[in-house]
């Protein structure tokens, strides 16, 4: 059985060499790159869990709003059933007292379930807000994940031109990815605070 077939790149092979030769800058290189991977990863997690998030509550919104739907369509049945009683009392020879009855009982329930479409509408309102918040959440670790790939690819080849000012350029931007997640995590930590 096979082992399967792997390719590696120019970079993971001067990983590996750093680590046997003893080269500082080139151990310092891989030590940065295994920990960006791994904040890389964190925040990759962190954007797919919101993203997911953001799913469940426009799923929830869509149900509120046909649950919404539903109760108007039983309130235009209650209108119609009062409107045909109120008809019925104008007929020569029938009871007008019963049909009047029958206006008000269908007047009255309207306004239940007027009450109860309202709150459906508004959670899914409601819901509505939630997800798009929870995107914009999403778009901010997807911004860190990126910077932090960045900064991975740049440290990468600062090991392969072995240029210090691109090993500052890989430390800047993996500066602003960690700034980005910690951005990202903003509303979070607000909400610890209250």
């Amino acid at each position: 059985m096979s082992d399967g077939f792997h390719v590696h790149g120019p970079h993971d092979h001067a990983v590996e060499h750093a680590g046997h030769d003893g080269d500082k800058f080139s151990g310092r290189i891989a030590v940065m790159t295994a920990i960006l991977a791994t904040v890389g990863a964190l925040f990759g997690y962190l954007g797919g869990a919101t993203q997911n998030n953001a799913a469940m509550l426009k799923n929830d919104a869509a149900i509120k709003k046909t649950e919404a739907s539903n109760q108007w369509n039983y309130y235009q049945a209650k209108s119609n059933k009062q409107n045909l009683a109120e008809l019925a009392m104008s007929l020569p020879g029938v009871n007008v007292e019963k049909y009047k009855a029958d206006a008000a009982r269908y007047k009255s329930e309207k306004e239940e379930i007027k009450k109860a479409a309202e709150k459906l509408e508004a959670a899914s309102l409601d819901f509505n807000a939630q997800s798009e918040a929870q995107m914009h959440e999403h778009h901010r670790w997807a911004l860190a994940t990126t910077a932090e790939q960045i900064a991975i690819s740049l440290a990468a080849i600062t090991l392969l031109t072995r240029r210090r000012w691109m090993q500052y350029l890989a430390y800047g931007i993996a500066a602003v990815g960690l700034g980005l997640g910690v951005l990202a995590w903003y509303p979070h930590l607000l909400g610890a605070a209250h």
